[in-house]
């Protein structure tokens, strides 16, 4: 399965969500699935109160191409993995929650 990590970000480095992350990719990995690298880059996008948006539309459109959406710890309290469980579970992918 093509499967794509949802985790809350804000506030947090590229390094920060690449080192939290690491653990869950492995294990996806070590069961045969392929993870989508989908850590934004803020250099592309930018900062500011438009960033937010930005990252979530690129997110959704990530969504589009996977089969599975794993939702990481504390995903309930961030606004943009909300909404990316909506999207997923309204377009039928598989969720898995940790």
């Amino acid at each position: 399965m093509k499967v794509m990590i949802s985790q809350p970000m804000e506030g947090k480095t590229n390094e920060q969500i690449t080192k939290e992350r690491q653990k869950v990719e492995k294990r996806l990995l070590d069961s045969g699935h392929k993870v989508l690298n989908t850590v934004i880059d803020n250099f592309v996008y930018g900062i500011g109160d438009d960033y937010a948006i930005r990252c979530l539309a690129k997110s959704i459109e990530f969504i589009a191409d996977v089969d599975a959406v794993v939702f990481m710890k504390g995903w309930e309290n961030a606004r943009g993995c909300k909404i990316e469980y909506e999207v997923a579970k309204n377009y039928g992918k598989f969720i898995m929650l940790l």
